[in-house]
């Protein structure tokens, strides 16, 4: 007669975070002034302005948008301004940066949103390893907004962790 196999993992009663579910669902898109730009370098305000003009706005309905320039030009703050202007009305939100600032932005939002009472003497882990990248910046900001509240944190799988923080009770 076999014995039935207990999951250890499941009964420990280990909360797991993974990061990667505080990405909104929104498609995240980048807006490049580059190719706006007078030799791809210089910025005219009313060459700007026109090639601005022409642009069909409402691709971006729905998505969230990056704002950067991907060469080394130096570009006004108004430039930045006038692109979310026309942004607004169609996308659903409009931050500063590539893609990976983006997503840092957006990650980090959500882990200031969290009740760290819902952590309460929990023990977490905060997963490691996922085909979604995570800055680090997420990880320092989740270990700060939980330690205060949590018995403990980890670092991995609930399988395989690295201890990172015990509360001395």
């Amino acid at each position: 007669m076999s014995l039935p196999i207990n999951n250890k993992v499941a009964e420990s009663g280990i909360m797991s975070v993974d990061l990667a579910t505080f990405l909104p669902n929104n498609e995240i898109v980048v807006f490049d002034i580059k190719p706006h730009l007078f030799m791809e370098l210089i910025l005219k305000e009313k060459e700007f302005r026109a090639a601005l003009n022409a642009i069909d706005w409402p691709i971006y309905k729905d998505k969230i948008v990056g704002v950067f320039c991907s060469t080394d030009a130096i570009i006004p703050m108004w430039a930045n301004m006038l692109i979310v202007s026309n942004l607004q009305p169609y996308a659903h939100s409009v931050y500063f940066g590539d893609i990976n600032k983006v997503r840092e932005q957006l990650i980090l939002e959500n882990i200031n949103k969290i009740d760290p009472a819902t952590y309460q003497d929990q023990r977490v882990v905060i997963k490691g390893c996922g085909e979604t990248p995570i800055q680090e910046s997420a990880y320092v900001a989740i270990t700060q907004k939980l330690r205060p509240s949590v018995k403990s944190i980890m670092f991995g799988e609930p399988c395989s962790t690295v201890p990172v923080y015990k509360r001395k009770d």
